[in-house]
C-alpha cells in the first residue's frame, strides 16, 4: 500500500471478527513491524514473503510476549476484553504479517511473496485503485465491530464495579 495506514482496515476486521483466537495488538503492530524495512530503505525486501514473512511473525510474537501486561492496559483503555498467551501472540504476529504481505503483493511489483520462487501470481489481480477502496471500506465494519466489542465489554463489566 502506498501507506502503512491503508492496512489497518482489514486488519482491524479481521482481528476483531477473530478476537477471540488472535492478539489484537500483535495483529494490528504486525503491519508496522513489516514496514519497517521499506521505511528505511524505500523498496520491499524479502521481508514481504510468506516465508520470511512467518519467521518475522514468530519473533515479533515472542518479542511482544513480555509486553502483554501493557497490551491488556491499552485494550482496557480501548473498552476490549484481553487474553493471550505466547503461541496466540505468536499466531497473530505471522497471520498479521500475511495478510500485510498478500494485500502488498496485489499492490506493490516488488514483492515476491512466493520467495524463493519469483512467481507473483496475485499481482494486479485488482487494480491499485480498487485495492485502496477496499481497505479503506474495510474500515466501517471495523469500526462496527469496535463499537460492538466495546458495548458487551462496558455491559460485561457495569455489574463488577458496584
Amino acid at each position: 500500500m502506498p501507506f502503512t495506514l491503508y492496512h489497518f482496515g482489514p486488519s482491524g476486521f479481521f482481528a476483531l471478527v477473530f478476537r477471540k483466537y488472535l492478539d489484537i495488538p500483535v495483529f494490528l503492530l504486525s503491519n508496522i513491524i513489516i514496514d519497517t524495512g521499506v521505511l528505511l530503505l524505500g523498496r520491499h525486501l524479502y521481508t514481504h514473503t510468506l516465508l520470511l514473512g512467518a519467521v518475522i511473525g514468530i519473533v515479533w510474537g515472542i518479542a511482544a510476549y513480555p509486553l502483554r501486561h501493557f497490551f491488556k492496559k491499552i485494550m482496557q483503555t480501548f473498552l476490549l476484553p484481553y487474553q493471550t498467551n505466547l503461541w496466540k501472540m505468536i499466531v497473530s504476529g505471522i497471520l498479521g504479517i500475511w495478510l500485510h504481505v498478500i494485500i502488498d503483493g496485489i499492490y506493490h511489483w516488488d514483492v515476491k511473496m512466493f520467495w524463493p520462487s519469483s512467481a507473483k501470481l496475485l499481482y494486479r489481480l485488482i487494480t491499485k485503485g480498487n485495492i485502496e477502496i477496499i481497505c479503506l471500506c474495510f474500515f466501517i465494519p471495523a469500526i462496527i465491530l469496535y463499537v460492538f466489542a466495546a458495548m458487551s465489554y462496558i455491559k460485561r463489566n457495569s455489574g463488577k464495579q458496584n
